[in-house]
């Protein structure tokens, strides 16, 4: 397995996903912050270079992201067909069956569906585009921008986090007074109910 990083330019439709959701509230906030550098060279250039996407080579040469998904699903919504990735691995030798294991159990891949249910790597979209939406995964990164909990470096995170406030709301509840439940989910961040979770940071007073 070749492991040397390499840095380059690619087309995000030739990019396909790891994952199998994204958390729409989460791509626009992606977008808004996109429109609000692009107008500026050095605020475009230093927002990009802070969402390097990395990627996987794998079987047939594909493109595998392996982070980064609500960002190069903003920048192909905003009608960009380029960033810059940064490979870390080309298992391009591998046969796909063997390629799926390897990415699972590296924690380079994330099969599960819009409701935390794990799913066969043959469900796995193609396309960026074809993300489909978790509103828990929004959830979760409203929850991290409030300071509910701190960025961690652990894969999919963002998810795991998603998954334990899957426990205490109701979709429909969510999605009909998002900010409600932004409320509610930063004291259950806080809370010793989470203290399991990677970027805890303090028992809610």
């Amino acid at each position: 397995m070749d492991t040397k990083l390499r840095l380059r330019k690619l087309t995000l439709e030739d990019l396909r996903p790891t994952q199998m959701t994204v958390g729409f509230r989460a791509v626009e906030h992606k977008r808004r912050q996109w429109k609000k550098a692009r107008d500026s060279r050095h605020d475009r250039r230093h927002f990009i270079e802070d969402h390097i996407i990395p990627v996987v080579i794998g079987p047939k040469g594909k493109y595998f992201a392996t982070d980064h998904h609500h960002f190069a699903r903003a920048l192909m919504e905003e009608g960009v067909e380029r960033a810059l990735a940064l490979i870390h691995a080309d298992l391009a030798g591998l046969p796909m069956t063997t390629f799926w294991n390897f990415m699972d159990q590296k924690s380079w891949c994330r099969p599960c569906d819009d409701h935390g249910h794990r799913r066969d790597f043959d469900a796995l979209p193609k396309s960026m585009l074809d993300l489909r939406d978790d509103p828990f995964r929004s959830l979760a990164a409203a929850v991290e921008d409030a300071g509910g909990y701190a960025k961690d470096a652990v894969p999919f995170s963002e998810f795991l986090w998603a998954d334990f406030f899957r426990t205490h709301f109701r979709r429909p509840t969510l999605e009909k007074d998002f900010d409600a439940a932004v409320e509610r989910a930063l004291h259950l961040a806080r809370s010793k109910e989470a203290d399991y979770l990677p970027g805890w940071c303090c028992t809610a007073k």
